[in-house]
């Protein structure tokens, strides 16, 4: 695993990848681009939000297509995207027939790309479109990158309601996944498509996707990206997410290290409650046979006994999930790990 950080407008980045592009021919420059948007109420932005990403790529020269996933919208942008779809060729509009939520949206994106890179961002107009081909020349110079993650680094939000929060949570999934990112929030993102087709997006997980991509073997650079104050539309997030984060970090954490063994992370504390119990009815034991006391209404009774069975049941839980993991991969030929092609990292 390798993370590591860019500073913003670094003249070094782009004679790299200016170099990269060069030695490596029309087929580097040439690389098509998917960039997936998650729309929903966001009429106000649509329409400078496609006008803004057009002057960005379209002078590159590479060819793109531009995903938009409306998430069940329920203002008029269903209407602006297909008046948009009509001028625009490169615009591919996905309708869900429901809000299903970001993580779900973005999937609904990722599973309908054509490009080898893909971009994502989000459409409040607060991330930089025009960032996007500084973003695509660091992977162009650097094939043994997977991922390039933005970092709002002067971040134009309100500081309690959305700095403080993120600030926290970054910090914490940093520390509890062990992939150290200054902005997990930063939805400002480039993918190589080999990386995104191990990736399966559930629930709200698409704040780890960063350390989900790690896991399928990814190689990250962190790179500061400009931000912008949201000036049109109203925000769709709220203090409430932290809590939802705590929730998905228990899973992302059970995943990335329990994922292809569960024995060990259920057998481990139900051994551990196993041997509790064991202890105190031991002990019990031999005051009601040796000292000749009375057990029967004691809690230790009780205690002893129930952690004895909780541990059981962990124990069969692991066993299980060994055998949902072998039902999970074998049938379908999935296998359990990545292999990096040949030209990847030269």
């Amino acid at each position: 695993m390798t993370i590591a950080n860019l500073e913003h407008g670094n003249p070094a980045s782009a004679s790299a990848g200016a170099a990269a592009r060069a030695a490596s021919g029309p087929a580097a420059a040439l690389s098509i681009v998917s960039i997936v948007i998650p729309v929903f109420n966001e009429v106000e932005n649509l329409r400078e939000l496609v006008a803004r990403i057009d002057a960005a790529i379209t002078p590159t020269g590479r060819p793109f297509e531009l995903i938009l996933v409306d998430d069940g919208s329920t203002d008029d942008s269903r209407a602006v995207l297909a008046q948009l779809a009509r001028d625009h060729n490169w615009l591919r509009p996905l309708l869900l027939i429901r809000n299903y939520g970001q993580s779900t949206a973005l999937q609904a994106g990722f599973d309908h790309v054509r490009g080898e890179l893909v971009v994502t961002l989000d459409g409040d107009l607060q991330n930089e479109p025009a960032e996007i081909p500084r973003l695509l020349e660091l992977l162009d110079a650097d094939r043994s990158i997977d991922v390039v993650s933005g970092w709002r680094k002067q971040r134009q939000d309100r500081t309690w309601s959305r700095k403080v929060p993120s600030w926290i949570a970054n910090r914490l999934i940093s520390a509890v996944t062990g992939v150290r990112l200054h902005d997990y929030g930063c939805a400002l993102k480039v993918y190589r498509h080999s990386v995104l087709s191990n990736v399966k997006l559930y629930g709200e997980l698409h704040r780890f996707i960063p350390a989900l991509a790690v896991e399928a073997g990814a190689r990250l650079l962190e790179v500061p990206v400009r931000h912008h104050p949201r000036t049109r539309g109203s925000s769709n997030y709220g203090i409430d997410r932290v809590f939802r984060v705590l929730l998905d970090l228990l899973w992302v954490t059970f995943m990335m290290r329990f994922l292809h063994r569960p024995l060990h992370a259920f057998g481990a504390v139900g051994s551990v409650l196993i041997a509790l119990g064991s202890v105190l009815l031991l002990y019990l034991a031999v005051d009601k046979l040796v000292l000749g006391h009375p057990i029967g209404g004691r809690p230790l009774l009780v205690l002893g006994a129930l952690l004895t069975l909780i541990g059981v049941q962990l124990l069969a839980t692991g066993v299980l999930g060994e055998l949902l993991t072998r039902v999970y991969h074998e049938p379908q030929g999935r296998r359990q790990y990545v292999l990096r092609g040949p030209d990847e990292g030269a």
